[in-house]
């Protein structure tokens, strides 16, 4: 093992392994009226504790993009992070599938942005020649691995209302940052004015199953017909109903979050304190972000850990990840080696 590149290196969790075995036995309807894809609708409801449209899907990309295009018109803005995945690493699906609504990227510290900062970029509402105020889009746990609180949420709730704009939660790591925050799936969601969810799954133990959730199944709007125009109404819809249901169930999405956030904090703990190497920020969910000299980056990957350098070119930053099933062993190994290189790198400074 030894792969701290990402959350996607990862296979599928036995209990959703177990899933996908039931849900190959016998025949289903297709197109998600089978009993698996009705049923999710109720467990959803369960967790979130309201009744909610829900549309399975394989990708987050996906989830993201029609989510965003069922809410906001071709000459619409979208109000987002400047390291969001969806400004970053779509490959312009959101702008495809909106049919061209523009991405306002916005800066704040940690990938996050604040209520402030959407109020100070609003501007043009009414002007024919301006795009108009749409949407906000924020990302639980950010790309930098911070987590939204529920204040944090209702402050940019609050703002969204006032500003008629529909609130957007890109959930790809959400399980994460629900163990830290420890509250109930609502209040960091409808309960703080979210519109939409996209809630992943793949990361934190699925094969490829995300679940766009409207907390208002009125402003579902034509998200139907998006999906099944943007390739994502699977025929066999059971087998990504399934993984989610399995997901959902006896907090088995908490666990695997609750492990993850745990392997990473003793991560940070094993490394913060060593000479040379700095934690870039605090470790609120399963992303760690560490400024490192090139020899002990490059002593590490000789001993065959992965990881990817993050940051600008020069920056010497990497980032870590830990997932569902990072073994224990494999983050001591990880911390031994980084002691064992940064004390050969003191003793040859010396």
């Amino acid at each position: 093992m030894g792969n701290f590149a990402s959350d996607n290196v990862t296979g599928i969790s036995p209990q959703i392994m177990a899933a996908l075995a039931t849900a190959n036995e016998g025949t289903a309807m297709p197109y998600g009226d089978d009993a698996i894809t009705q049923g999710l609708r109720d467990r959803v409801a369960a967790v979130f504790e309201r009744d909610c449209a829900v549309f399975p899907v394989a990708t987050g990309s996906a989830a993201n993009a029609l989510a965003l295009a069922t809410l906001v018109p071709r000459y619409g803005a979208v109000y987002c992070h400047r390291e969001a995945h969806i400004n970053v690493d779509e490959c312009g699906a959101p702008e495809f599938f909106t049919g061209g609504a523009k991405l306002v990227a916005l800066d704040g510290p940690r990938a996050k942005i604040d209520a402030a900062a959407v109020e100070a970029a609003i501007d043009g509402v009414g002007d024919v020649h301006r795009v108009q105020p749409a949407a906000v889009s924020i990302t639980q746990a950010s790309e930098l691995g911070a987590v939204y609180k529920p204040e944090e949420v209702s402050a940019l709730g609050e703002l969204a209302r006032r500003h008629r704009l529909a609130l957007h939660m890109d959930g790809a790591r959400f399980a994460n940052a629900l163990v830290t925050l420890g509250c109930a799936p609502a209040d960091i969601t409808w309960r703080a004015g979210v519109d939409v969810l996209t809630l992943g799954a793949t990361k934190n133990g699925a094969l490829a199953a995300e679940a766009v959730i409207f907390f208002d199944p009125a402003k579902a709007g034509a998200f139907e017909f998006l999906r099944k125009r943007g390739g994502h109404l699977f025929s066999k819809m059971r087998f990504v109903s399934a993984q989610l249901e399995a997901y959902l169930t006896d907090d088995h999405w908490l666990e695997n979050g609750r492990h993850a956030n745990a392997l990473a904090k003793r991560l940070a703990e094993g490394l913060a304190d060593l000479p040379g190497i700095e934690l870039l920020n605090p470790v609120e969910a399963n992303e760690l972000f560490l400024a490192l000299p090139d020899a002990v980056v490059e002593g590490l990957e000789a001993r065959g850990f992965r990881f990817y350098s993050w940051g600008k070119v020069g920056e010497k930053q990497v980032r870590l990840v830990t997932a569902f099933n990072t073994r224990q062993e494999d983050v001591e190994a990880f911390i031994d080696a980084a002691v064992a290189l940064t004390g050969a790198a003191v003793r040859a400074s010396a």
